[in-house]
């Protein structure tokens, strides 16, 4: 498995498996399948409802601690100064973990700017060993800058050949920020996988486009969790680290023009007043 540095030393493996939209039954059934095809960076959330379920299934699967990287992240809910901490430490009993390798603020809402700051003394107390922040736009990642002591390692945000992040990307490169991408295939989108240089690219490499499409994730730099419960999808899911594409082909599918599927709204929506227990799932 291939890996990034962050900028605070620490190792992120570039594939992983994420587990958003999947019950505990799920999670049970599927994520050892993705431990056994070979993924160890498994990505949840405590508004994933499924943290226990994650926590039982890496426990079970006799493999060490150490050797997973595992990420969740925390609902705006949560945000709030005296709120924070009591949130890591819910999530870190979940688990079931003493520590998570990374740790996110899931959406930018709410008391965001104090909730950094309690990530920031998380890091320092070793519960967590990274911290960044998901669907952060240009402007509110900047006001995590202004008040941070610790640079964030990581940006999750939506990626894809339709959704580059080029400029995010080049304004954050000076700071060493990591970006992971969710919908790294677009959402799905068979229209994407159909276009002309994907279908030549499978031609000429024999891989699938879906492959292609990761294969270029891989070169750009992204972390990126592919979306499957089918154990051989998994499988070919890891099997693009035995080619590489030109700086021509990457250049070619850079220059895809830019649709994003998803636009994270700047004001807080309405089903974020919901009331939620994140452990129910217990």
């Amino acid at each position: 498995m291939q890996s990034l540095m962050m900028n605070n030393g620490v190792e992120i493996p570039q594939m992983g498996y994420g587990v958003f939209q999947m019950s505990s039954a799920e999670v049970a059934e599927h994520l050892p399948q993705a431990i056994e095809a070979g993924f160890r960076h498994i990505d949840t959330a405590n508004a994933y409802y499924n943290e226990v379920a994650v926590g039982q299934v890496l426990k079970d699967s006799g493999i060490d601690r150490k050797d997973f990287f595992v990420t969740t992240k925390l609902f705006p809910r949560d945000y709030g100064k005296d709120a924070c901490m009591k949130a890591i430490d819910a999530s870190l009993r979940r688990l079931d973990m003493d520590y998570v390798d990374l740790l996110l603020l899931h959406q930018p809402y709410g008391a965001y700017t104090e909730a950094w700051k309690i990530l920031e003394e998380a890091q320092r107390e070793g519960k967590v060993r990274a911290i960044g922040i998901s669907n952060f736009s240009h402007a509110k990642t900047q006001q995590i800058l202004d008040v941070a002591e610790v640079v964030p390692q990581v940006l999750q945000v939506e990626i894809n050949p339709r959704s580059n992040q080029h400029e995010m990307k080049e304004w954050l490169a000076p700071k060493g920020v990591v970006f992971e991408g969710w919908y790294p295939l677009g959402h799905g989108d068979k229209a994407l996988q159909q276009l002309p240089v994907f279908q030549k690219l499978s031609e000429k490499y024999g891989k699938s486009p879906v492959q292609i499409i990761l294969r270029w994730h891989i070169q750009s730099g992204n972390v990126i969790f592919p979306k499957t419960n089918n154990p051989a999808h998994m499988r070919d899911n890891l099997t693009i680290f035995d080619f590489a594409l030109t700086d021509d082909e990457m250049a070619e599918i850079d220059a895809i023009p830019q649709q994003p599927y998803y636009n994270v709204p700047d004001e807080t929506p309405a089903w974020m007043d919901t009331t939620f227990d994140f452990d129910q799932q217990q």
